[in-house]
């Protein structure tokens, strides 16, 4: 389901503008969870610094990193927006020694280097094509950074007991909500064709990405961290296994070595933390 959010937004942007489709995205998939959290199963509402909180991870998660994000797709394939997600653990490992006063090791810094390098290998022919940019690749690395910021945040919080389902639909609607003022300045009706194509994309990112794909995100994360970030080896795989057919994405001997250098580096983060916890 993650890995299906790149081609979900790029068959989206073919009906709107991207801003667009985030916004009714994020409103969805919020007013859907807050449903179920506070009217359904009844769990308590947020309070005193809790909001706070909750605005500020919203921020990170929701504005800048997804706004950014889709943005950033006009420029890039949907298999090099799929192959971002899986460098978001070495990101976090490396933003955990900027904020938490972690060591930086070794095997983080090898990680980092090789993930980074395996996103321009993949991309590195697609800009003579200008099927990606370079804009719009340090936009999504970007958005991948705030990501990472907002999961670090979201860790050394304390949150007062409120569950993931309450955190997650807040976190998303005020974050769309943030994300407006943005969306209205640089809204152009000509642009917006509210049709199937758009309305297919856009509920398949709210429903099974935005609150699916996360919710069990967060569940594994709860669960066996170690063990959840293993999980996204697989979103280079399934992204371009997704992307190819649905898309076109091109498959070459730049985008074998990149996936490579990608899970490599993954791998060598993933490994030396798995025995570190062993």
């Amino acid at each position: 389901m993650w890995a299906s959010a790149s081609t979900a937004t790029k068959i989206g942007l073919q009906a709107a503008q991207p801003l667009v489709i985030a916004q009714v995205r994020f409103a969805v998939a919020g007013i859907v969870m807050l449903f179920f959290a506070h009217l359904v199963f009844k769990y308590k509402l947020p309070k005193g610094k809790e909001w706070k909180q909750i605005i500020i991870y919203g921020l990170l998660n929701i504005t800048i990193y997804l706004g950014c994000y889709v943005i950033a797709m006009q420029e890039v394939t949907a298999g090099i927006g799929s192959l971002s997600i899986a460098t978001n653990p070495v990101f976090i490992s490396f933003f955990a020694v900027v904020f938490l006063r972690q060591k930086l090791k070794a095997n983080v810094l090898i990680a980092l280097i090789l993930g980074t390098a395996g996103v321009f290998i993949v991309a590195w022919p697609l800009m003579e094509d200008a099927t990606v940019t370079t804009p719009g690749l340090f936009l999504l690395l970007f958005g991948m950074m705030s990501y990472s910021v907002g999961a670090i945040y979201f860790s050394s919080k304390n949150w007062g007991g409120l569950k993931l389902l309450t955190i997650n639909g807040w976190q998303t609607l005020l974050g769309g909500l943030l994300l407006l003022p943005m969306t209205a300045l640089t809204y152009d009706s000509s642009k917006n064709h509210f049709n199937a194509t758009y309305w297919s994309a856009t509920l398949w990112l709210a429903l099974p990405v935005s609150i699916v794909a996360v919710q069990l995100w967060l569940w594994l994360l709860k669960t066996n961290t170690i063990k959840a970030g293993l999980w996204l080896f697989l979103c280079p795989v399934f992204g371009f296994a997704i992307a190819v057919p649905m898309l076109g994405d091109p498959i070459s001997i730049y985008t074998i070595i990149g996936v490579f250098f990608v899970l490599v580096g993954l791998f060598l983060a993933q490994r030396k933390i798995k025995n570190a916890n062993s």
